[in-house]
């Protein structure tokens, strides 16, 4: 299975905050979660994605081509949906159409008169006057009308009302239909990510703790709930982290069938959310 974005052995590092050795992969076709806490290096992750970051280490492919010899071609392929206005606000949505579409070489005017019209954008209205959602989709617009290959999304739904976030869902769904497009989606909103990823990577503290299509993760990640008087140093051994409680404790474990083999019945076994799983690894994988 082809991949549309590679991230090899790749380290960026600031003052208090490091990217190290990063391995990622972003497969053709699906629509790719990134989650993880803020601050946790998804935007960094994201910018050395789109060459707004060079990395310390380590080589960055798109498409199967480096920056360093086909940026330009690289990304004429991809779109970019940022959590923020990134467009002069005075403009309005249609001369924004008309400084955007010249850089593009495959531009579709007629698409992105349907795109304003299903999105009910009004094309003689300042930015500075649209809502964020109708930023959001103003952004999402101009990203389908060049035919983008590749959908970046920077927390696209931060700052929404449920309402909208789910109607934009809807239309990341839509819009995956033809089976030409990729979307790499990051935000800490999990539950946004329920609906429509096939493929999640978990960032935390600079480190991607995984990356697993969204069938394994619910496979192999669970919570295992009991009294703490069934904790040894060898049934701890289970568990990849283990949060003890007035009441008893609460664990994540990746492997569920060496739970049920050690305690039986004596413990309860559910599913794992993805909100759950990044609460237990917040402070790093810990094999106890």
């Amino acid at each position: 299975m082809e991949n549309v974005v590679e991230l090899g052995n790749v380290s960026k590092s600031y003052k208090d905050f490091s990217i190290n050795d990063m391995n990622l992969q972003v497969k053709r076709g699906f629509v790719h979660g990134f989650i993880g806490a803020n601050g946790a290096g998804k935007s960094t992750t994201i910018k050395m994605m789109m060459n707004l970051l060079q990395p310390d280490a380590g080589g960055v492919k798109v498409f199967g081509l480096d920056y360093k010899t086909h940026e330009k071609a690289i990304k004429q392929r991809i779109g970019f949906v940022y959590d923020d206005n990134v467009y002069f606000e005075g403009l309005h949505l249609k001369d924004i159409k008309r400084i955007v579409a010249p850089a593009y070489k495959h531009w579709d005017d007629a698409l992105f008169a349907q795109y304003a019209e299903q999105f009910e954008l009004p094309l003689h209205k300042s930015i500075k006057h649209f809502s964020k959602g109708m930023q959001m989709k103003a952004s999402l617009a101009i990203a389908l009308s060049h035919h983008a290959e590749l959908i970046i999304m920077d927390e696209p739904t931060a700052g929404l009302d449920p309402i909208f976030r789910r109607e934009l869902l809807g239309l990341l769904q839509e819009i995956m239909l033809d089976g030409n497009r990729t979307i790499f989606f990051s935000t800490h909103i999990t539950t946004d990510l329920n609906r429509i990823a096939d493929y999640i990577a978990f960032i935390n503290r600079g480190e991607l703790i995984f990356n697993d299509s969204i069938h394994d993760i619910t496979e192999n990640y669970a919570l295992v709930k009991g009294r703490t008087e069934f904790l040894d140093r060898d049934t701890e051994k289970a568990f990849v982290h283990i949060n003890r409680l007035s009441t008893g404790f609460e664990a994540l474990t990746e492997n569920v069938d060496a739970v049920a083999e050690i305690f039986g019945d004596s413990v309860v076994i559910e599913r794992a959310t993805l909100e759950d799983i990044m609460f237990h690894l917040k402070g790093g994988v810990q094999r106890v």
